[in-house]
């Protein structure tokens, strides 16, 4: 992996924007004769993969076992994935995790046959499919692939960098759309940069960060979605915002998730009187998808009045806990809770951003040579609500694809293109009110949250759409008079997929998979194949210093 020292323009092949599952997995897929620069927001090591504590489910038990693994992700999708797409992603979940143990990925065994890789089993799987490093696999997939990127010579890592936006032909006044690279924050030295690329990736996560309660790192906060939403592109379904059922209720936790898997082993959730609920809501019990379990959870709750309830697998008895959910068991006993001993005090979080930017199968956009990969793409793959453990298996797979994409076509991303304007602030300020991005950033979360929620009403999202719309003008005549910082450029951004996904939960009239309307509570079966689809704007040019426009090219 090598490294710059002082820049102000930079050129590359390909252009990552994110540094998590997917974006590694892409640039160690690329072939080393092109040049990669990924850029990182935070360290390396950040993002939302290192929390992901299940595992990588992947068909391992032959024709049979795709063949079920393809209608679970169906079914826990409310029949809205789309097959064809489930298919190719789940047949190639053994040539990935092979890949991976090529990489030296720490999978945990089989006891009984080392041989073997164990596997676990989650909600809405109809076996164990899961391969996992014990409960740390998120962690050690990142480790492993850090790794492998570290020992690649032809690419670049810039951490503590965030990319502010993309930079299209169409916006420098070309017919032909086409994406050029990005104006990138260097946040430890408070400058904007300009990176040129042939391709570029948007590889940035998702956008659970515009909810008050999350399971995701501070940087979840949709950053590949409103880029390509203000360069163009088309985003879809993005009302399905995945709710994870058990998240430590322990403010001093940050949100800390208790895995799926613990259900999955036989973990019951209890009121607080010890009684179980979730085989009054659904068959499965707590084996149900992740949507009827929150939704469960979250009915226990308003209907007792009660802050929590409670995760118990305490009967499987220390050993079994120990090997099972070393991390977990170890975190829990830093808040003072012994869960060989006693129940976790859970409530539901927002989690996973099931839409996203709109894609095909090589992972390409509505813009040329713009890319999408991980949580921030809508695949087709989740449909209504995203299976278990399938999130990682699509980094990997995506990222593959995109990659042999670009491997394929060498000509490509090289047609002469205008000079990109420099990033001017000669004319915005330092701010002098930065309390205000505090306070946009807490109201713009708390309204997602009581208004958005897992249970939504059309009132509530109109209500939700006003204050919205609001912040949007304040935070938009910040961003055209003040210097960009990290926060800001967050804040932007929340509040842009956060009116996407109210638009979006306004335009669905039923209710299927994750999205959930007391006003619309059945399920419309003519909407089965329905995606809500939003189509962007029209781009509009860079303005120009020249023509005494305020600010920097992208503030128009």
């Amino acid at each position: 992996m090598s490294e710059l020292s002082d820049h102000t323009t930079l050129h590359s092949d390909v252009l990552i924007i994110g540094s998590g599952a997917a974006g590694l997995a892409m640039a160690l897929r690329l072939p080393s004769h092109l040049s990669v620069l990924v850029i990182s927001k935070g360290e390396l090591v950040g993002g939302s993969t290192p929390w992901a504590q299940g595992g990588i489910a992947a068909a391992l038990g032959g024709d049979t076992d795709i063949e079920q693994h393809v209608e679970d992700t169906i079914k826990a999708g409310a029949g809205l994935p789309e097959r064809e797409v489930v298919e190719r992603v789940v047949q190639a979940g053994p040539e990935q995790i092979e890949w991976l143990e090529s990489l030296d990925m720490p999978f945990t065994h089989d006891r009984n046959d080392p041989e073997r890789l164990h596997l676990t089993r989650e909600g809405g799987h109809s076996q164990r499919r899961v391969a996992h490093a014990a409960d740390h696999t998120g962690r050690s997939l990142m480790e492993t692939l850090v790794d492998a990127v570290r020992a690649r010579q032809n690419v670049t890592v810039l951490e503590h960098h965030n990319a502010v936006d993309l930079i299209t032909a169409r916006r420098l006044g070309e017919t032909r759309d086409a994406c050029l690279g990005a104006y990138v924050l260097d946040i430890d030295n408070d400058r904007v940069i300009t990176v040129r690329a042939r391709h570029t990736a948007l590889a940035t996560g998702g956008a659970a960060k515009a909810y008050l309660f999350t399971t995701n790192p501070d940087g979840a906060t949709g950053d590949g979605i409103a880029m390509g939403w203000r360069a163009g592109c088309r985003v879809s379904n993005m009302e399905f915002i995945q709710f994870h059922p058990t998240c430590l209720y322990e403010p001093r936790a940050k949100s800390f998730l208790i895995s799926e898997a613990v259900r999955g082993e036989g973990g019951v959730l209890l009121r607080p009187d010890g009684s179980r609920f979730m085989p009054d809501h659904h068959p499965d019990a707590e084996l149900a998808p992740r949507d009827i379990v929150a939704r469960a959870i979250d009915a226990e709750i308003k209907r007792l009045g009660i802050d929590c309830v409670y995760l118990d697998i305490s009967f499987k008895g220390r050993d079994f806990i120990e090997t099972h959910f070393p991390m977990i068991h170890a975190r829990c006993l830093e808040f003072g809770y012994d869960m060989t001993r006693e129940p976790l005090p859970v409530v539901p979080a927002a989690h996973y951003t099931c839409g996203g930017v709109m894609v095909d199968e090589h992972g390409q956009t509505d813009i040329d040579n713009l890319y999408a990969i991980g949580e921030t793409a809508h695949t087709g793959l989740h449909g209504a609500n995203r299976l278990a453990s399938n999130s990682l298996l699509e980094c990997l797979v995506f990222a593959q694809a995109a990659a042999e994409r670009i491997a394929s076509d060498p000509e490509s991303g090289q047609r002469a293109h205008p000079p990109i304007p420099a990033w001017d602030e000669s004319q915005v300020t330092d701010p002098d009110e930065a309390v205000v991005v505090t306070h946009n950033w807490d109201e713009l979360r708390r309204s997602m949250w009581s208004y958005v929620g897992i249970v939504r009403t059309t009132k509530r999202l109109y209500r939700a759409r006003d204050r919205i719309n609001l912040l949007r003008r304040e935070i938009h005549d910040y961003y055209a008079h003040f210097r960009v910082s990290n926060n800001l450029i967050e804040l932007r951004n929340l509040v842009e997929v956060a009116d996407l996904i109210v638009r979006s939960a306004l335009t669905r009239h039923e209710s299927r998979g994750l999205h959930y309307s007391k006003d619309f509570p059945q399920t419309n079966p003519r909407a089965e194949h329905f995606n809500t689809v939003l189509i962007p704007p029209p781009a509009r040019p860079y303005p120009s210093v020249r023509d005494g426009h305020r600010g920097t090219p992208l503030q128009g």
